[in-house]
């Protein structure tokens, strides 16, 4: 294979529906249990860019959205996704707001005219973009010449404790035919030179990238494997193996290992995300 061509291997068509109640148990569930403290950090990062003009592509339920809503009072928001049920979510959640708009919008075919945002931000996004490069060509097309594309990837799936747990848990329910729809895409592009590399194919420079570490906690066990099992695209493979009540048995079993590794009670553990910053 053409080392260029890495960058259009795509994902499952299933890996990017967000739907049915999918958007309301990842909204509360999974948001808080780990994007919150990457939507700080990654609305920390643009802070010193001091943006008018911010475009959010995959903006998914609004975390990041109200993150930079938050630390730029007076910037012009648009958050855009692919998913509209997610978006909804966002939109509903976040409120009126004049200087927050929601578009429907692929990443790969951004509706905005050259040169028009001063940021454009994306949070665990990129993942599930079936070619990278034309993703990150849009984003530079539509950014303002010398202005930051910034965001953020998981890194490989055993950094992140809680989900690799439940990966292996749902890997010993399906013996026959595990449901990898975790480390396929949201862990699925982690390799910090094959993101270089492809940043610099589609024309962007000072690229700078970091591994940052935080904490993923959550209330008991069964809240985070309910969260990963019924709250991700996770849910359609699960449901598709499981037949008739195979969903809650298969979340009881991932909560069940998650108490084996973690305890009873409230439960926490690491994750980890790489964090890009392109001019």
């Amino acid at each position: 294979m053409d080392r260029r061509e890495d960058a259009t291997v795509t994902t499952n068509d299933a890996d990017k529906v967000f739907a049915g109640s999918i958007p309301e148990i990842y909204d509360e569930y999974l948001v808080p249990l780990i994007f919150e403290p990457y939507a700080t950090d990654l609305a920390g990062r643009l802070s010193a860019f001091k943006p008018e003009s911010v475009l959010e592509t995959a903006a998914g339920t609004g975390v990041l959205t109200r993150a930079l809503a938050a630390s730029f009072p007076d910037a012009a928001i648009a958050a855009s996704d692919l998913n509209q049920p997610m978006l909804d979510r966002a939109a509903a959640r976040f409120g009126r707001s004049a200087r927050v708009t929601w578009q429907h919008a692929d990443a790969l075919a951004l509706p905005f005219a050259d040169e028009s945002f001063d940021a454009v931000a994306c949070q665990f996004g990129v993942m599930f973009f079936p070619d990278k490069i034309r993703g990150y060509k849009e984003a530079r097309r539509v950014l303002k010449r010398g202005r930051p594309f910034a965001f953020n990837v998981w890194d490989h799936i055993e950094r992140n404790e809680l989900v690799a747990v439940v990966s292996e848990a749902l890997e010993t329910f399906f013996p026959d035919d595990p449901p990898r729809f975790m480390a396929r895409t949201p862990h699925g592009y982690h390799d910090a030179d094959e993101i270089r590399r492809h940043l610099g194919d589609a024309g962007f420079i000072d690229i700078v990238i970091e591994r940052v570490n935080a904490r993923s906690r959550a209330p008991s066990a069964y809240d985070a494997a309910f969260a990963f099992c019924q709250g991700t695209p996770w849910r359609a493979e699960i449901e598709a193996r499981g037949g008739a009540g195979g969903l809650q048995k298969a979340t009881q079993h991932a909560a069940d290992a998650l108490i084996g590794r973690f305890g009873a009670g409230p439960i926490e553990g690491g994750i980890a995300a790489l964090v890009v910053m392109a001019r």
